[in-house]
């Protein structure tokens, strides 16, 4: 006989010559035989058992292995492990933000202002400097708090993150000093060039940032001291001459304002302009004594302009011929004395005044409680407990 697996690789012709091959080969096997088995079965009797057979196995319900039940009850469940290997993310506890550091941490007005609480840098600024008039300052103190801070924007929807910028006391220094420096050159070359006006506001925005610098050493601090101290003579004699030129009717006031210029704490150059300026206001109104007086401290102070020191010398030679003063003056060289910043009279030696505690300019008695003319920021008189630029 064949196998099942004979010729199932051949091709079709080759199927169809089997299959005629086969029926002739059937042919030839005779008729079917009839075999009796020895416990006296016929042949179709034992095809009828296994197909009953066949049908009992069929009707039975999964019992081919016979898997009984042990009897042992339901089953416990059993408790899951749990996972260690799945993170879940908690959200940090918020931190103190970096203004409120600043706050708490320093006694400098600039700092507070930075965190953006102006109330108490006023405060501040009042308890150590005196200050009332906080006009000038309101733009600083909005520069000072946007500078020291970022502004971020997670997705379009969502609000602006606001956060402070920590940094150095080394790095705000440098930041500070310097600039000053250049705003003073400034004022310098614009007061050589005769600009007052504009040397003025110069020397005035000087004086306005100074309280909200921040330096880091002790030294550091003695020169922004000594930054007001120059910057308020150059503001007080800027005022006057200011002043001398508005006045047109008054040739003795003229002169007295002049005169005072020459006393406030100016550098060489500066002085020497004053000066000539002061000897030939006197000359044009016939004061010969008092334009000497001038043209002398001019030589005295070596101009090295040829122009400067020729027209003293002749002053002075014509001084020597008429030494008189046809228009008396509020003014006696020969007796020491600050100028009022505010009044711009001489307060001789042993005459009562008081000052500014910021920018320490001198004021007659009655100026007490009034704001100061100079610096325009504190009160005459008021009490104060100094300059605080320093976290140190």
């Amino acid at each position: 006989m064949r196998g099942m697996f004979d010729g199932a690789f051949d091709n079709a012709g080759r199927g169809v010559a089997d299959e005629e091959e086969y029926e002739a080969a059937d042919a030839d096997c005779g008729e079917e035989l009839e075999i009796v088995d020895v416990g006296g079965i016929q042949n179709g009797d034992v095809a009828a058992i296994l197909e009953d057979a066949e049908v009992a196995e069929e009707n039975e319900e999964e019992g081919g292995w016979e898997m009984e039940d042990l009897g042992l009850g339901p089953e416990e469940e059993t408790p899951r492990a749990a996972n260690t290997t799945t993170s879940v993310f908690v959200t940090p506890t918020p931190g103190m933000p970096v203004s409120q550091i600043w706050i708490q941490k320093s006694s400098l007005a600039a700092n507070h202002a930075a965190a953006g609480n102006f109330e108490t840098a006023m405060r501040l600024l009042n308890r150590q400097l005196g200050i009332r008039n906080f006009n000038p300052l309101r733009s600083m103190f909005l520069d000072i708090h946007s500078g020291s801070h970022l502004y971020l924007r997670a997705f379009s929807s969502a609000p602006v993150i606001s956060t402070g910028v920590e940094r150095g006391w080394t790095e705000s220094a440098s930041a500070n000093l310097p600039q000053l420096d250049e705003k003073l050159r400034t004022g310098y070359r614009l007061t050589t060039a005769g600009k007052f006006t504009e040397a003025l506001k110069t020397f005035l925005n000087i004086l306005h940032t100074i309280p909200l610098v921040v330096v880091e050493s002790r030294r550091e601090v003695d020169e922004v001291k000594e930054l007001i101290i120059i910057v308020k003579e150059y503001v007080l004699g800027l005022q006057m001459e200011l002043r001398r030129r508005e006045i047109k009717d008054n040739p003795a006031r003229q002169q007295e304002l002049a005169a005072y210029f020459t006393h406030c704490n100016l550098q060489t150059p500066h002085l020497r302009l004053a000066l000539q300026n002061a000897m030939t206001v006197c000359v044009k109104a016939k004061n010969f004594a008092s334009a000497y007086n001038f043209a002398r401290r001019l030589l005295e102070t070596n101009p090295i302009v040829e122009s400067q020191a020729k027209a003293a010398r002749q002053v002075i030679a014509v001084a020597e011929r008429n030494m008189t003063d046809a228009t008396e003056l509020n003014y006696d060289f020969r007796n020491p004395f600050v100028i009022c910043a505010a009044t711009y009279v001489p307060i001789y030696c042993g005459q009562k005044d008081v000052s500014c505690p910021y920018c320490t300019s001198r004021f007659v008695p009655s100026e007490e409680g009034k704001l100061c003319t100079v610096c325009d920021l504190a009160v005459v008189g008021a009490d104060a407990s100094g300059l605080l630029c320093s976290p140190s």
